[in-house]
């Protein structure tokens, strides 16, 4: 096990793959390889990068990378699609907009599906995270699928949280419903060269003026055009300037201490549901099931019973 340690730290693009696939299939050894790495972790720059399907998230990303190379600072890519709820499977396609980045021994990328997660983020995902920042890549960037409130858990991860948009997309308005936008700390507003791209920064920037603020940060707009290469500086800037905001105001630490206590939570629901789908699976509670599909007994009435049964400590609450 502390073979493969060192080839991580050495950035052995390997040893970081076969790691994250034992994550994927939760193999037998992941607890204790997670155990191992998770001291390693905590250094890196953890950027999401989040928006509609077609909003250039790809390309944006491909030359993000571009730019945070020529700073000699190495580069760590977590692409997520969304699973089919029917297949399972998911289009792992941000690879082949990357491809001339495979080669470079300090960029790694990877493409994972989100596996049913209802925060657009798998539960494996965010331990890949952990092992491209125990193996000491300086940023990473996680990029997702945004597209309502069911894609709000890139928050819960990153750092910073850039949201990319589209002139002609839609009404900004019904994405400040969906609650998207508000998890952002700054807006890219991509194919920027696009009719319509002065009227959504003015539409947003107005949007900002009336939501109330809980900080000092004032979210920018940066407008990019990526076959161009136009805007990619100002992003990375923006995203080094909050960085250091959130150091300075001392958010970086409370953030971070707020995604781990989370973290626990979610690894015990995880826990908690996998179990709960094993015993719904006997036989005794296939027949409450069916009672209930025959609308025979009250679905709450099952649930607490099973519960009950299940926890007793349910009973003393109900005293």
């Amino acid at each position: 096990m502390n073979k493969w340690i060192e080839k991580l730290r050495e950035k052995d693009k390997r040893t970081i793959a076969r790691i994250i696939t034992k994550i994927e299939k939760q193999d037998p050894d992941k607890d204790q390889l997670l155990e191992l790495l998770f001291p390693l972790t905590g250094n890196a720059f953890l950027v999401g990068i989040t928006g509609s399907p077609g909003a250039g998230k790809s390309s944006l990303l491909d030359r993000l990378i571009e730019t945070i190379r020529a700073e000699q600072l190495s580069v760590g890519v977590i692409a997520v699609d969304p699973t089919s709820p029917f297949t399972g499977g998911a289009i792992l396609g941000d690879r082949v907009r990357m491809t001339k980045h495979a080669l470079d021994e300090q960029v790694f990328i990877r493409s994972m599906g989100s596996r049913g997660s209802l925060g657009g983020l798998a539960r494996a995902t965010k331990e890949a995270v952990w092992v491209l920042d125990a193996a000491g890549y300086d940023v990473i960037l996680i990029e997702t699928v945004g597209v309502g409130q069911a894609e709000l858990d890139i928050m819960h991860v990153a750092d910073t949280v850039a949201l990319v948009m589209n002139p002609g997309a839609g009404d900004v308005v019904q994405v400040f419903k969906a609650g998207i936008m508000e998890i952002a700390d700054m807006y890219i507003v991509n194919k920027a060269d696009l009719p319509g791209a002065a009227r959504l920064v003015a539409e947003i920037e107005e949007l900002l003026d009336l939501i109330q603020q809980s900080t000092k940060w004032r979210r920018p707009i940066v407008q990019t055009v990526t076959h161009e290469n136009r805007g990619i500086e100002e992003c990375w800037q923006q995203l080094q300037r909050h960085r250091q905001y959130l150091q300075e105001s001392g958010e970086w630490i409370k953030r971070r201490q707020d995604h781990m206590q989370l973290e626990v939570w979610e690894i015990i629901e995880d826990a908690f549901r996998q179990f709960l789908r094993r015993e719904m699976g006997k036989k005794e509670y296939k027949y409450e099931l069916e009672q209930v599909a025959q609308r025979k007994k009250v679905p709450h009435q099952v649930a607490r019973q099973y519960l009950q049964k299940i926890f007793p400590a349910l009973r003393e609450d109900e005293k």
